[in-house]
């Protein structure tokens, strides 16, 4: 029997700031009317949060759920539990339109931690994004192209970053944020 592993079984790299693949994450992607009653009781139960509004994430102790697009939503569970999650997501729906799919398999989560400032700045080397603290603070989210490849984005704390791509393009995602957090090529444009 084989062993289920992330798409870079655990790698990690030091620069100005760190970069380590999280390992399995449970990922579900729903997509209904966000403002339905159903739908926003199905992620509060998935994740014990509340729905995000646009361009945010709920997090909670149990998950998250993050605002992909106006009828889509990213439910982030323990990848032990996504089995039972879009079962409860299915009986809170009934025969309401919805759609609910696990994506973990296809998805890759990474890690960029260190000074606030550093972090942000590795990740705005790579994205169209204002990463300042006043314009993304901790619970936005985004989505956008990281060099080449679609990813999206948020900052889980000061000082911790989370990317999130597809697992087919892992591996460049992850050299091009060890390229951008390389050592001696932080520029300080971020105030701290």
């Amino acid at each position: 029997m084989s062993k289920t592993v992330s798409a870079l079984n655990g790698a990690s790299a030091e620069g100005f700031v760190s970069v380590r693949d999280m390992g399995l994450q449970g990922m579900i992607t729903l997509r209904g009317d966000l403002g339905a009653a159903k739908l926003k009781k199905a992620v509060k139960s998935a994740t014990g949060g509340d729905m995000p509004t646009q361009g945010h994430i709920a997090l909670s102790d149990k998950g998250g759920a993050a605002w992909m697009s106006p009828d889509e939503v990213l439910i982030l569970v323990p990848y032990a539990e996504v089995a039972d999650t879009l079962a409860g997501i299915g009986k809170a729906m009934g025969k309401d339109h919805h759609l609910a799919v696990d994506v973990s398999d296809a998805r890759c989560l990474f890690a960029i931690t260190g000074e606030d400032s550093l972090v942000r700045e590795a990740l705005a080397k790579l994205m169209p994004v204002d990463l300042a603290p006043d314009a993304f603070a901790p619970g936005r989210f985004r989505r956008s192209r990281m060099a080449q490849v679609p990813a999206a984005m948020w900052i889980a704390a000061p000082g911790e970053g989370r990317v999130i791509c597809f697992r087919s393009v892992a591996q460049y995602v992850f050299d091009v944020l060890k390229g951008a957090s390389a050592p001696g090529s932080e520029v300080r444009y971020i105030a701290r």
